[in-house]
C-alpha cells in the first residue's frame, strides 16, 4: 500500500504538521493549514489530529482533503549543507556589521510647573481615536 502513496522528502525531521501540508501543497497557506489541523480535518497515522506543530517522522502518513501523503526523510546532501552554512555565516556577520554605536545622552530638559501644563481637549481625544478604524467582523 504505501508504493501508492505519494512520498514527500524532507531534510529537516522532525517537521511539524502545518509546515508539512505547506511543502507537500496540500493547503494555500500556514493559516489555513492551522485552521484545517484544529478543526480536524487532518488525520496522522490513520488518527484525527488536532495539534498544528504535532511533530512528524519519516514513514508517517498524513491526510487531508482526500490526499494522502507519506513522509520521507532525506539527509541534505554535503552541497546543501554548505550553502546553509555560508548562509548563517553571511547572516551573523551583517548583524555585527549593522550593530550601531550608542548614542550620546540627552541633556535633561527643565520640568515647567503644572500649572502651564496643557490639557488635551476632547477635541484632541477625539482627533487620536478617529486616526484608528475600527474593525468589522
Amino acid at each position: 500500500m504505501t508504493n501508492d502513496i505519494p512520498l514527500i522528502d524532507v531534510s529537516i525531521q522532525p517537521i511539524e504538521l502545518c509546515k508539512l501540508l505547506k511543502i507537500a501543497n496540500m493547503v494555500g497557506g500556514g493559516g489555513e493549514a492551522k485552521i484545517v489541523i484544529c478543526e480536524g480535518y487532518v488525520l496522522l497515522n490513520n488518527e484525527v489530529e488536532f495539534q498544528k506543530r504535532k511533530k512528524v517522522y519519516h514513514n508517517d502518513i498524513v491526510e487531508f482533503n482526500g490526499e494522502i501523503i507519506q513522509v520521507n526523510y532525506k539527509e541534505p546532501s554535503n552541497i546543501e549543507l554548505s550553502e546553509i552554512t555560508k548562509t548563517k555565516a553571511k547572516v551573523v556577520q551583517n548583524k555585527s556589521q549593522k550593530a550601531k554605536p550608542a548614542k550620546p545622552a540627552k541633556p535633561a530638559k527643565k520640568n515647567k510647573s503644572s500649572s502651564h501644563v496643557k490639557q488635551p481637549t476632547p477635541q484632541t481625544i477625539d482627533i487620536n481615536r478617529s486616526k484608528r478604524k475600527p474593525i468589522s467582523f
